[in-house]
C-alpha cells in the first residue's frame, strides 16, 4: 500500500477476532521496530511479546485496555543504554521507544492486522507482573490481532485540524 494511503486508512482497532497472528507476520512487525533508527543508534528498545494465556492474563492486571487481543507487545526502553542529551541530560529512551512503536503500528496495518497504542496502563503493575528490572521502562502497549467483524474507526478518527491550525512557517 502507498504510505500516505496507509497513514490515512490505519485506525485504532479495539475489537479483535479469535484468529491467531501468524509468527511470520509477528516477526515482520518486530523487524519493523528493529530497523528503526534510534538516537545515536543506541537501540535501547526492549520489547516483551505476550502470546501465552498466562502472559495475556497478567496484562489484564496492568490495563483494562487489552481488548482481548491474541498478541500484545509491551514496548520499553533500557535507561542504562539510552542516549541522554548533553545540555540537560534529557533521556531520549521514551522517544526511541515511541518511534519503534509507531513503525510497528504501521507494519501491523500494512500486514492487514490491527492495533491501537495503549498509553493508559499502570507502569508499576507492568514492572511487577513481568518482573522487569528497574532500568527497563515501559512506554506503550500494542494489542495486535485481526480486526473483528464490525470493528471500525472511532467516529472522530477522521476529524483532523487543518495544517494552518497546527503548523507555523517562520
Amino acid at each position: 500500500m502507498d504510505l500516505m494511503n496507509l497513514l490515512k486508512e490505519r485506525y485504532s482497532v479495539r475489537m479483535f477476532s479469535d484468529k491467531p497472528v501468524e509468527d511470520d507476520k509477528l516477526n515482520q512487525i518486530l523487524e519493523a521496530g528493529r530497523v528503526e533508527p534510534t538516537a545515536v543508534n543506541y537501540q535501547p528498545q526492549r520489547i516483551l511479546v505476550l502470546k501465552s494465556k498466562d502472559a495475556l492474563d497478567k496484562l489484564k492486571n496492568c490495563t483494562r485496555y487489552h481488548f482481548d487481543a491474541p498478541v500484545a507487545l509491551i514496548i520499553c526502553y533500557d535507561n542504562t543504554v539510552s542516549w541522554k542529551r548533553k545540555y540537560d541530560n534529557y533521556d531520549m529512551g521514551a522517544v526511541d521507544a515511541a518511534i519503534v512503536t509507531t513503525q510497528m503500528m504501521l507494519e501491523t496495518a500494512n500486514l492487514g492486522l490491527g492495533t491501537t497504542w495503549v498509553g493508559h496502563f499502570d507502569p508499576e503493575a507492568v514492572v511487577r507482573e513481568f518482573e522487569l528490572p528497574e532500568n527497563i521502562i515501559p512506554v506503550a502497549i500494542l494489542p495486535i490481532g485481526y480486526p473483528a467483524e464490525g470493528a471500525e474507526p472511532n467516529p472522530r478518527h477522521f476529524e483532523r485540524f487543518e495544517l494552518k491550525d497546527t503548523v507555523n512557517f517562520i
